[in-house]
């Protein structure tokens, strides 16, 4: 991608597109704008990332870049810069730690809408050997960045929540390099999740805008061999049979040299080969094996078994590279009659959706907020999770560890018709989904791939080519695991057609909260008609509740909404209602824990406290449960939820063959 790539459809306010300028003159602009912070010089802050990493799996050779990094906001944001100027003292570069987020605290329209700002970092190299490669991973950067080291133009990325990592070329073996990042938050219709303006001239989101380098970044040892990437994938015929583990590498030589070495592993106690490679300069190839596992330790929420995977490439007796993760053997399918099975059991999950969201830090959070949330789900007697976006390899470790399946969705999020009309967008969207299932695809937790959320409820054409060939990429690139799509629950939405592609339907329902169109979910009492009618309109499909919710934050009597009183009445009357649904899948809460949204929210409170979402069961800040936490937990505790007194029930292939 080309550093000042450009969408064709929109482009942002105070940039040229790619078709308006010569390449010599983007050259030139981008020099021009990258200078000041190339000609700085040298800062105390140098130094030499360490071999630490905030999650484990993965390829070996990766060290954090921490330490100081240096900050600062663009001067045609000057609203904004006042602002930060204000919050922290200085001006011009700033110190600052990275995983971070510049607009944490400033809860104003334009830090909603975005700004562009730069990130610089002075490092040296751990070793100067003249074999190595190095790469530089960033795990997330929100939401357009543009990467330079050392003058030279490394790439440019679009989109959030996934990582990222290119190699570096021109790096300086002994002395300081410069790492410059360019990010840029603005948001676009177009964008994951979109923004536009309400029509007073508010910004408007699926939730904070946080601009930055919102997770931490690593420069990664390559010697001449990568492991690019490695897949694990168990196949478990029944809940007592042995099992199949089918492992996968993609192998690339980064030397200007050939290569040859042998590929070795262990998956467990089991030891495997994937035999010899050799690669030319630059050459790609994948190997792979198949593993019989007998009498396997199945992964499930209540035992979270988990098996060490390793493997190695060596050449001349020296290991040139190396790959760890954790895997875990169990099945997730559909049955004939549109249950969702867990090891040959049905389940009835129960859940919360969350956001990697604090007071302090914003997005830019750290692995004890991540295990905070997690272990508070665990509490809750939580057996699934979801969030809007793709969480942290290290939440996806916990999920793994602790036992926590995970409605994995790319936040592709009430994206207009006819934005996700535009080519631009679908192929955005099927980049994003890609990189989900490349990235996460080797932990058990993650359970369902969803491909959006909230689309239109009427879907039409648009809507359809969409869901048929992300349902099909999804199903290409995993087989082993359902695709599913949470939509807004409206009893006029009536049975859609264009849902046939999907092994599993969320629902989003709000009966007794939001009025809905012409009060449709005004009335709660609706809630279990329109379940039934769910269920009539795909009786082979799973269905899982994946929202509901209501806005809590002040005492007060049951019968005005934004109490404490009436969500937790709000809660049991909606799980007593899915427990009467044995066809039911799950039923995930929206949300463990308050995050921020946007300026003006109320989400249906009388009186809100925008921008915060308020209807977690866990304060913002405090994470104090509310008194419906205690509601949710004894119902959740109550549910046979991994269907442990049933006997295993005939199953379909996720994708219904």
């Amino acid at each position: 991608m080309r550093t000042l790539t450009v969408e064709r459809d929109l482009p942002p306010p105070r940039v040229l597109t790619c078709r308006t300028m010569s390449y010599r003159l983007r050259v030139l602009i981008a020099a021009i704008l990258v200078l000041p912070a190339l000609l700085a010089p040298p800062t105390a802050g140098a130094d030499t990332p360490t071999p630490r990493t905030l999650y484990a799996d993965g390829a070996e050779g990766r060290r954090l870049m921490g330490g100081e990094w240096l900050f600062r906001l663009d001067k045609e944001d000057a609203g904004l810069k006042q602002r930060f100027q204000r919050q922290t003292g200085r001006e011009g570069w700033t110190p600052v730690r990275v995983p971070h987020a510049w607009n944490v605290g400033d809860d104003s329209p334009e830090s909603m809408a975005g700004s562009t700002a730069w990130y610089r970092k002075d490092f040296s190299l751990p070793s100067a050997a003249a074999a190595l490669s190095w790469a530089v991973r960033f795990e997330s950067v929100n939401y357009r960045s543009q990467v330079w080291l050392n003058g030279r133009a490394v790439g440019s990325h679009k989109g959030a929540y996934l990582p990222f990592e290119f190699t570096l070329a021109g790096v300086k073996r002994r002395g300081t390099n410069r790492l410059v990042i360019r990010v840029d938050s603005r948001r676009r219709p177009t964008d994951f999740p979109p923004s536009g303006l309400t029509a007073v001239g508010g910004p408007t989101g699926g939730w904070w805008n946080y601009g930055g380098l919102i997770r931490e970044v690593y420069l990664r040892r390559i010697d001449r061999l990568d492991f690019a990437q490695v897949r694990v994938t168990p196949n478990l015929p029944c809940a007592t049979c042995n099992a199949t583990v089918k492992v996968k590498a993609r192998l690339r030589n980064v030397s200007g040299r050939g290569v040859t070495a042998r590929v070795t592993g262990r998956f467990g106690a089991r030891r495997f080969s994937l035999g010899t490679v050799s690669l030319g300069p630059g050459g790609v190839t994948a190997r792979e094996t198949s593993i019989r596992v007998r009498s396997p330790r199945l992964w499930s929420p209540t035992a979270p078994n988990l098996y060490p995977v390793s493997l190695s490439a060596s050449a001349g007796g020296r290991k040139l590279a190396g790959y760890k993760l954790k895997s875990g053997v169990r099945s997730v399918k559909i049955s004939q009659d549109g249950l969702l099975l867990l090891n040959g059991r049905r389940v009835n999950l129960r859940g919360v959706g969350l956001h990697e969201d604090s007071k302090e830090q914003g997005f830019a959070v750290d692995n004890a907020l991540r295990e905070k949330l997690v272990d508070d789900a665990k509490e809750l007697g939580a057996s699934m999770i979801r969030t809007h976006y793709p969480m942290h390899p290290y939440t996806h470790e916990l999920a793994d560890r602790k036992g926590l399946l995970i409605w994995s969705e790319i936040p592709v999020y009430a994206v207009k018709t006819r934005y996700l009309a535009k080519r631009t967008v679908r192929a955005q969207a099927a980049r994003e989904l890609a990189k989900n299932i490349e990235t996460f695809a080797n932990h058990p937790s993650v359970m369902i791939w969803s491909i959006a959320n909230e689309l239109s409820s009427r879907p039409g054409p648009v809507q359809s080519y969409y869901i048929k060939r992300a349902a099909a990429q999804a199903k290409r690139l995993d087989p082993t695991r359902p695709v599913g799509l949470a939509v807004a629950g409206y009893p006029s939405a009536g049975c859609q057609p264009e849902y046939a592609p999907l092994d599993v339907v969320g629902i989003n329902e709000y009966f007794g909260w939001y009025p809905g169109a012409n009060g449709s979910l005004f009335d709660r009492k609706g809630l279990s008609p329109f379940l039934d009618q769910v269920r009539a309109c795909y009786p082979k499909k799973a269905v899982i509740v994946t929202e509901f919710g209501a806005e809590a934050n002040r005492e007060g009597p049951v019968e005005e909404k934004g109490t404490y009183a009436y969500q937790r009445e709000y809660v049991n009357f909606n799980l007593a209602t899915f427990a009467t649904k044995p066809w039911l899948s799950g039923a995930l809460y929206w949300a463990l824990n308050e995050f921020r949204v946007r300026p003006g929210w109320d989400g249906g409170n009388p009186r809100p406290n925008p921008p915060i979402h308020q209807k977690g069961l866990t304060a913002y800040g405090t994470f104090a449960r509310k008194p419906a936490f205690a509601d949710a937990q004894a119902s959740f505790r109550a549910t046979d939820q991994l269907g442990g007194g049933a006997a295993p029930v005939a199953r379909r292939s996720p994708s219904g063959g």
